[in-house]
């Protein structure tokens, strides 16, 4: 199997403030209050305490950053040595999960004459640019996933949050569905669509993923800042339960500034999914009741990152780290990331 690696953008770029709903780059303090200062006191933050706290919140997401790949992986272990599924069927993809709609749609790009214009003739197109709506599983596996999701998150297992953004949902390789549900998801049943779709930025050749499930609830999240995602490809399934609000909404690409961007609003009904290119900029609209879980799929295509991060714009430089990690691989033509690095600057 592939090795993959991380770019060591990740622990010092893509901060998100949340109190002010901001990214940020942290290199040093020094570099950290020449670029934000003014940007964080225009938001409110106009002492020297609150900007000391603001720097200590981001010391305490780096450290995390930096342990998180022995931390994830003892979660998965304790994980697999206490925890008893509700469901156990739900970790094994079956065909019969899936919609019929889906795999009519698979069945045509197996054919000799698939093309892209046939392929949109059998999906939602958005009024986003390519942006795709699809129904992705059936009603009852939703409900059994859900109903097994809810079942760890009441127990005593350890749970690890998805990103900086998200603080209520589940790492799905923590919780054993990596192997046996997302990979053949992957591989099987949405590269051949990516393929067709995303061919000239990595449809073809996505050879990995993180994949997570956020929850949205009452006096939990409401909803998701517009942002961009570590992935060449997303894929993002409305679960369910009941709720009322809180659609998606797409901008541009992460290259247009949001002054020159007008945002279009997208519905996300249960059990379909919409499907994405990673760097178009999106958010979630805050849900107005109930509860929603969606279930995320970042995937990834070493192919086109190892040539640029696209997080930080530039080469990645690799670090060492362990499963999927952030979709990077080593190239054995190159010398130039022979030495990998654990450097932070």
């Amino acid at each position: 199997m592939e090795r993959f690696y991380t770019c060591s953008c990740f622990f010092r770029d893509n901060i998100f403030l949340e109190e002010y709903k901001l990214h940020v780059r942290f290199v040093s303090e020094s570099q950290f209050r020449k670029d934000y200062q003014n940007i964080l006191r225009s938001m409110g933050c106009v002492s020297e305490s609150k900007l000391r706290d603001v720097i200590g919140k981001i010391h305490a997401e780096i450290e995390r950053r930096q342990n998180h790949k022995l931390e994830s992986a003892e979660r998965a272990a304790t994980i697999k040595e206490i925890y008893t599924p509700l469901h156990q069927h739900v970790y094994h993809l079956q065909e019969s999960f899936l919609a019929p709609e889906l795999l009519q749609m698979v069945k045509y790009c197996a054919s000799s004459d698939a093309t892209v214009e046939g392929l949109l003739k059998l999906i939602q197109t958005e009024a986003a640019p390519r942006v795709y709506r699809f129904p992705v599983f059936r009603e009852e596996f939703c409900k059994d996933l859900i109903e097994e999701l809810e079942h760890f998150e009441q127990s005593d297992a350890p749970k690890g949050r998805p990103n900086t953004m998200n603080n209520y949902g589940i790492l799905l390789n923590e919780l054993g569905f990596d192997e046996s549900f997302i990979t053949p998801l992957r591989e099987v049943y949405l590269r051949p669509l990516t393929a067709l779709l995303y061919s000239d930025c990595g449809g073809s050749c996505l050879d990995s993923h993180k994949a997570f499930v956020v929850k949205y609830a009452m006096r939990e999240d409401l909803e998701l800042c517009y942002h961009y995602d570590n992935a060449e490809v997303t894929l993002n399934v409305s679960l369910g339960k009941e709720f009322t609000e809180g659609n998606l909404f797409f901008g541009d690409m992460r290259q247009v500034p949001l002054s020159e961007t007008e945002c279009v609003e997208v519905e996300h009904h249960v059990t379909e999914g919409l499907l994405h290119r990673g760097q178009h900029m999106h958010g979630a609209l805050p849900i107005s009741s109930g509860t929603r879980w969606n279930l995320i799929i970042w995937m990834r295509a070493s192919r086109e990152r190892n040539k640029l991060c696209p997080m930080c714009g530039k080469r990645p430089t690799l670090v060492e780290s362990n499963g999927f990690s952030d979709g990077f691989t080593m190239d054995p033509d190159d010398d130039t990331n022979r030495n990998v690095s654990c450097s932070l600057t």
